[in-house]
């Protein structure tokens, strides 16, 4: 599985307006909806839930990421998108410190194996120094897709 198979690039935000965490969540959820990944009706619901993960346990898993995810009945078909904050935002993180990059994802209720396998493909991106270094300094929605390519190429 590669990233461009589910994260949606229209969806991808490379200068969130939010400043919070719930907010956060709220406008990569809303830009998804926009792009057609989800009904617009379902995107209060599918933040509610992913707000409950958060409060759960952070995704903010450090170095500046955080990845929340949830599966949920509304969506038929995983997706995906980034955001990413100049300022940062508190996410609660394993670390304490601010997250710059915001990897989120959405998966139907009846897909845990492709939702296992997207969050192992978006987790050993992250691990990687360079990676997450490329995707904060990404000012613009070109530079992030670019990136997603060569990642997915394996560069």
């Amino acid at each position: 599985m590669k990233l461009k198979e589910f994260i949606v690039p229209d969806a991808i935000r490379p200068d969130l307006a939010a400043t919070d965490r719930n907010g956060a969540i709220k406008e990569l959820v809303t830009s998804l909806a926009g792009a057609g990944a989800l009904p617009e009706s379902a995107v209060e619901e599918v933040v509610a839930a992913l707000v409950k993960r958060e409060q759960n346990g952070s995704t903010g898993f450090g170095k500046g990421v955080a990845v929340p995810h949830v599966k949920h009945p509304a969506i038929k078909k995983m997706a995906g998108t980034i955001g990413r904050s100049v300022a940062g935002i508190d996410f609660a993180a394993l670390d304490h410190q601010p997250v710059y990059s915001v990897v989120l994802l959405l998966s139907p209720e009846n897909q845990p194996q492709q939702h296992l396998q997207a969050m192992n493909i978006i987790f050993s991106n992250l691990q990687k120094d360079m990676f997450r270094k490329f995707l904060r300094g990404s000012t613009t929605h070109e530079a992030i897709v670019e990136l997603l390519d060569e990642a997915d190429q394996g560069k």
